[in-house]
């Protein structure tokens, strides 16, 4: 398997990775870190989806997508940290005034999984964030110590992940995601 990853600019790829089998389903769509809580929580259905179709349409790439050929497998959600919910998130500290972007969030198709896609996905965040003139970027996953994560709440990455590909611990967080601690991981673009 040969994974190539580009930027999310194509709205039908990005539904595919995030957005529900059922139109109407109100599912995250991975808008819960990136739009306003009270904004979030009242779009239903297919406003979910047109929500995250304004966002490629006002600000293009929304994160990123990885491809085996032409089958999209893969997605990782990266945006400068003040386009986020992580701007004001309490229990995420920031650690100076540098112009951060944020990676939160990270999909792999069934049937992709450990294959390597996630690695992929990391490099391929770190390569768009660096081209789009960032100059750190952060990630905010668990701290699981080699535990298992739930496969629903493992959409964060885990902290080894994160070192594998060079991002350092930084800060400690007060965010907890099924039972584990959150650390802020860091890499300098």
């Amino acid at each position: 398997m040969s994974i190539e990853v580009r930027p999310a600019m194509v709205y039908e790829d990005v539904a595919t990775m995030v957005g529900p089998k059922n139109p109407v389903s109100n599912v995250c769509f991975c808008l819960s870190y990136r739009i306003p809580s009270k904004e979030n929580l009242a779009l239903k259905g297919p406003e979910r989806g047109e929500r995250v179709r304004r966002l490629i349409d006002e600000e293009g790439p929304i994160g990123v997508l990885a491809y085996d050929g032409d089958e999209v497998v893969g997605w990782a959600a990266v945006a400068p940290r003040t386009r986020t919910h992580f701007a004001t998130f309490r229990k995420i500290p920031h650690v100076d005034e540098q112009d951060v972007w944020s990676l939160w969030c990270f999909r792999v198709r069934p049937g992709h999984r450990k294959k390597g896609v996630m690695h992929a996905l990391i490099d391929g965040a770190v390569e768009f964030a660096r081209d789009q003139g960032a100059p750190v970027l952060e990630g905010y996953p668990v701290d699981n110590v080699g535990e298992k994560v739930d496969l629903t709440m493992a959409y964060v990455g885990t902290r080894r992940l994160f070192e594998k590909a060079g991002f350092v611990k930084a800060a400690d967080t007060e965010s907890v995601l099924s039972g584990f601690p959150r650390v802020l991981m860091r890499l300098e673009l």
